[in-house]
């Protein structure tokens, strides 16, 4: 990513928050790195060096500042105009490909084999667009969320260390000690020292905030999940989602709040501390927090018609999912039929298939797992009320991924992982676009034949475009499809229509 060094200077004595999260500040005569928002004394333009991210400042050198906290910065994906591998590669280290306490943790060849590349390619492409390594990437992720867990959270520093995804204690004292040149209990706030050094109990909730850029549609954003939210997994009540979360075999559940215009508050209730960067980096793909609503919304206001529905809609996100296929067997269920019935199949679904939630993890509302491919893999679902083409494929998409638990994975370009969704039985264009769009976190799927998204683009007379002329239209969209498509749906239920879609059904 290229940084005009004058720009970059110029946002720093304005401290213009429209570049936060796009560059850090190196200082070389305190050693530090901030955000360009750090409300400390611009140093000399002699004296610093800027860089696209954090891990390129930390490769440098240099240490986190703890005035301005570049942890909380918001994670604008300094990817975005990087190469798809190095996209793709940095979805995976968020999912925890280099963390050793995940099941599918690994070294960097293992990672660069799951992208289509080798290991010294990927080393060159992330040090060519991001400034450090795929190694250096991962211990920055760590090691700023640690320093997030001592100052937001009482958590012991033992617990801070497993919860960041460091494998040991030791580690983590050992790297605190290198960046910061103190031990990482000293960079707790004297009003957290004064909380109770304790683990937390069963149960208790883990909380920190996630930074966007503004401006953010959460009305919008709370809306498309409502609709959608499968009873007994997710529930949406008094401006707050709330879900049931799975992973590595445990269950608990998160809440999220917005706060402040620029800020999410994430609660989470779960038995593995270990899992917290994992979760974090879904709830950051669910409510889009690395998208850049200003730079997408200059892309679409180019076409005269989604201007206006910009205008309508400023910080409108693509929402999406908790788990890839928790999302496909929505898709699959949703063929055919209403938002309205496929949400009633969903949790039918699951009040006969889910794992019911234990206590101390239960609550009100939330009381099952969805499903695992496994479990429904060997399942007889003949007592959906659904035809049983449909059964049979949802059947088929459970044994691929009980098989391929990495098939929803982004380890490929947006035509290979389509066409990867469109060789399963009953997965058509459509659903393998959807899929994409929201578990795979591709801003150029576009599901061209969605009946809605013509009837959103139909002319004075009401004639609609045909897919055909929908796609080609689509092309001055480019790369931000997935965005327009979520435009006008809202567009619709802006002007009263339905905000369910039929879908035409693929061959």
């Amino acid at each position: 990513m290229d940084l005009d060094p004058d720009v970059c200077y110029r946002a720093i004595q304005t401290r213009d928050a429209r570049f936060d999260g796009r560059l850090f500040v190196a200082v070389k005569t305190t050693g530090v790195y901030c955000r360009p928002v750090c409300p400390a004394r611009t140093p000399l333009r002699q004296n610093v060096t800027f860089h696209a991210t954090a891990a390129s400042a930390q490769e440098a050198g240099y240490r986190a500042c703890l005035r301005c906290r570049p942890e909380t910065s918001p994670q604008l994906g300094a990817w975005n105009g990087a190469s798809n591998t190095v996209s793709r590669a940095l979805a995976l280290i968020e999912a925890g490909a280099l963390d050793s306490s995940c099941e599918n943790g690994g070294d960097v060849e293992t990672l660069a084999e799951r992208v289509g590349v080798g290991g010294r390619q990927l080393r060159r492409l992330f040090l060519q667009h991001l400034g450090a390594t795929p190694i250096g990437v991962a211990q920055t992720r760590r090691v700023l969320l640690a320093k997030q867990l001592i100052h937001e959270t009482d958590l012991p520093m033992g617990e801070v260390a497993l919860a960041a995804g460091f494998g040991s204690v030791r580690r983590f004292n050992e790297t605190f000690q290198q960046l910061y040149d103190r031990p990482p209990a000293a960079l707790r706030r004297r009003k957290a020292q004064s909380l109770p050094n304790r683990p937390a109990p069963p149960g208790e909730a883990i909380s920190l905030t996630l930074r966007y850029r503004p401006p953010y549609d959460w009305d919008g954003m709370l809306a498309f999940l409502a609709m959608r939210a499968i009873p007994g997994v997710e529930l949406v009540d008094n401006n707050v989602y709330r879900r049931v979360i799975a992973l590595d075999g445990a269950a608990g559940t998160l809440a999220v709040t917005p706060i402040d215009g620029d800020r999410l508050s994430v609660a989470v209730r779960f038995p593995k501390p270990s899992a917290l960067p994992r979760i974090l980096a879904r709830v950051r793909g669910v409510f889009d927090l690395s998208a850049d609503p200003i730079g997408i919304g200059e892309v679409l206001s180019r076409d005269p018609d989604l201007a206006r529905k910009v205008a309508l809609r400023p910080g409108l996100r693509v929402p999406g999912a908790w788990d890839g296929f928790e999302l496909a067997v929505r898709a699959i269920l949703g063929q055919q039929i209403t938002v309205v019935q496929a949400r009633k199949l969903a949790g039918d679904l699951v009040a006969a298939h889910g794992e019911p939630l234990s206590e101390p993890w239960a609550e009100p509302g939330l009381t099952h797992a969805f499903p695992s491919a496994e479990h429904l893999a060997a399942a007889d679902l003949s007592g959906l009320k659904m035809p049983g083409a449909r059964i049979r494929c949802l059947s088929a998409m459970a044994e691929a991924i009980a098989r391929d638990p990495n098939l929803l994975s982004p380890t490929a370009s947006l035509t290979e992982m389509v066409a990867r969704l469109r060789a399963l039985p009953g997965i058509g264009e459509w659903t393998a676009q959807y899929i994409a769009m929201r578990q795979l976190r591709e801003p150029d799927a576009f599901p061209a034949a969605d009946v809605a998204l013509m009837r959103a683009l139909a002319d004075a007379d009401g004639v609609r475009p045909t897919p055909e002329k929908l796609l080609a239209r689509a092309e001055a969209w480019r790369p931000w499809r997935a965005y327009a498509a979520l435009h006008l749906w809202a567009s619709l239920a802006d002007e009263g229509a339905p905000p369910v879609r039929k879908i035409k059904r693929a061959a």
